[in-house]
């Protein structure tokens, strides 16, 4: 990583946590992308209580407080359906590279499953319509972005049956990719892990400069 005391200018990282959490939960990360020259800001939003548009909105009028000319987005899972709505129903427009870490670009099947048992629905809130179901409009094709994976099978989804391997636990890789013209890591860690991963930041990193994905140690 570089050093803390070379800045990138002109340039700013907004963090867009995940499905129950909240933009504390960005701030490992968000210390790593200091390290590495990147001045960063979290967004949080109420993950469960309103819809992927609806929060969308909200991101899109925080957007308007910054006047940095190149924005960068690191999303975790649902953040990055988030930042995929805005992007596609608002009028904001700037420069920049998307990053999300586990994110099923594709629908959840972890959560489609939960949402079919009424008892259960309860548990993903306004998340899963037009979010979590994967009914989203294509990523629009001028936006660069990455996507991280995990392939360490530890978490809500080990009680779901059927979630198709590799996984992270609760996504499964297969999920999360956009296609093959996008570039794409994945990493022996679980969805939560990819927070505080060193690796996952190192990688993060390298695209949020370059685009790419080299090989980091």
């Amino acid at each position: 990583m570089q050093s803390a005391d070379t800045r990138v200018e002109g340039e700013i990282v907004i963090l867009v946590h995940g499905l129950y959490l909240h933009g504390l939960a960005m701030v490992p990360l968000q210390r790593r992308l200091n390290a590495c020259g990147f001045r960063c800001r979290r967004f949080s939003y109420p993950s469960l209580r309103d819809s992927v548009a609806n929060n969308a909105t909200r991101l899109s009028q925080y957007l308007r407080a910054i006047d940095t000319p190149i924005v960068h987005f690191v999303c975790h899972s649902l953040g990055g359906l988030l930042v995929r709505a805005m992007l596609l129903q608002s009028s904001w427009r700037r420069p920049g590279r998307v990053l999300t870490l586990g994110t099923p670009h594709l629908g959840s099947y972890v959560a489609t499953r939960l949402d079919a048992r009424p008892e259960l629905a309860w548990i993903l809130g306004e998340s899963f319509r037009h979010g979590l179901d994967g009914d989203l409009p294509a990523w629009p094709m001028e936006r660069e972005v990455g996507t991280i994976s995990g392939s360490r099978a530890i978490g809500a989804g080990r009680v779901v049956p059927g979630l198709p391997k590799p996984n992270d636990g609760t996504v499964a890789v297969a999920e999360t990719e956009l296609g093959p013209e996008y570039p794409r890591v994945v990493l022996a860690e679980t969805l939560l892990s990819l927070l505080i991963s060193r690796r996952a930041a190192a990688y993060a990193c390298a695209y949020l400069h370059t685009g790419r994905f080299p090989e980091v140690p």
